[in-house]
């Protein structure tokens, strides 16, 4: 009896698995934070996913350790001991300032894909959750003011606003740096970094269009990929989800329409999928691309 139940258990988990591995698909979630925030980029994830069936996304990293410091270590030294510590930047704008500063700096993060709102001269939770993103992407301390050294930063990345950008009416986003990968052959190149996708064949740009990632629970993977399956009118088998024009290239990571990017723009985040906002983009990419050829996901 002990050896039929164990058979029988272990037949049991290998159907159970199979099921899930079977599961395709991803679909919208809120952001994490503050509104407005785009989602944090984490750690890359590793890219090798070999071509096949969708498959399930891959699993949420885990935790970083809390305490690197070995047991007994002794105490670093105070900053008075070494060096004096250096002066905090000014704040030049921070939560709850107003004026033509204010619009101008939204609209300067909007060219770089931080901002998705209309500039309002308002320094909000909206403008605070992407001043703290783009901040932690440079690498500097994710506070939501913008000091100093962030403006200057800002300044050296973006152009100065037209007066339709500061109306809302226009983003002028600098043109995305093509990856070196993408420059041979047919390519769907994808820039984390401006949060663009370009279509490329033999180097030249035929279109170029807006993307959502997945947010750091849920990151889109980066790498070199080729797309091996296309469906059009695909709907996800985990959260039951329209994915229009879906073009998968990494397990059940795929490039497809969004109409929940398409309201919410940067306020929201996929599951790991490759969004477009712009559907008749989408649609006319998705007769041009073939079956094979390649995916660049970068930053």
């Amino acid at each position: 009896m002990r050896r039929n139940h164990r058979t029988t258990l272990i037949a049991t988990t290998l159907t159970t698995t199979a099921v899930i591995a079977a599961a395709v698909g991803c679909g919208p979630q809120a952001a994490k934070g503050d509104a407005g925030a785009p989602a944090t980029p984490g750690s890359p994830t590793p890219s090798a996913s070999a071509p096949g069936s969708p498959s399930a996304s891959a699993s949420a990293p885990s935790s970083p350790s809390t305490d690197d410091k070995p047991a007994g270590s002794p105490a670093a030294p105070s900053a008075s001991a070494t060096t004096a510590a250096k002066p905090a930047p000014k704040v030049l704008m921070s939560n709850g300032s107003k004026g033509d500063r204010v619009k101008e700096l939204q609209a300067r993060l909007a060219q770089i894909g931080w901002f998705d709102d209309t500039p309002t001269g308002t320094y909000g939770a909206a403008t605070t959750a992407a001043v703290k993103g783009f901040q932690g992407r440079r690498g500097l301390p994710e506070t939501g003011a913008t000091d100093s050294v962030t403006w200057d930063k800002l300044l050296g990345m973006t152009t100065a606003p037209t007066a339709q950008e500061l109306a809302g009416r226009a983003v002028n986003k600098p043109v995305a740096k093509l990856d070196a990968r993408c420059m041979t052959g047919r390519a769907l190149c994808i820039s984390k970094t401006s949060r663009t996708l370009s279509w490329v064949i033999d180097g030249k740009v035929q279109s170029t269009m807006d993307v959502r990632f997945g947010s750091q629970y849920t990151p889109t993977r980066e790498g070199v990929f080729k797309v091996f399956e296309k469906s059009r009118d695909h709907v996800s088998t985990i959260y039951h989800t329209a994915m229009p024009y879906a073009m998968f290239f990494s397990g059940g990571q795929a490039v497809h329409y969004s109409s929940d990017f398409a309201a919410r723009g940067y306020n929201g985040a996929s599951h790991g999928c490759v969004n477009v906002r712009d559907k008749a983009k989408i649609a006319a990419l998705f007769d041009q691309v073939h079956t094979g050829d390649k995916v660049v996901v970068y930053w």
